[in-house]
């Protein structure tokens, strides 16, 4: 017997799912955030790189730009596009 001091279970509707980019949108994206992030670490830490040999340089540049790349800008770009995607089917 049910109790009817019990809410009744609620369903929530899953938002809309887009399909993956295509590996050209992905390479986009990925240039979109990858440019700019190199840019201003380049600008902000130039000096102290700049007398380092290339490949530590490199290997610097990498360790910082990677994270902020795949976890701070890629997902923030996958919503942006989600949403533009998802405006285009709806109009």
């Amino acid at each position: 017997m049910p109790n009817p001091s019990t809410p009744a279970p609620t369903t929530t509707a899953a938002p809309p799912r887009t399909a993956p980019p295509t590996k050209h949108q992905l390479a986009l994206m990925i240039w979109l955030c990858v440019f700019p992030t190199l840019t201003v670490i380049n600008l902000t830490l130039g000096g102290w790189l700049r007398p380092m040999n290339p490949v530590l340089r490199t290997f610097v540049l990498a360790t910082i730009a990677v994270p902020i790349v795949i976890y701070g800008l890629m997902p923030q770009l996958h919503k942006a596009r989600a949403r533009l995607v998802l405006r285009g089917e709806h109009r």
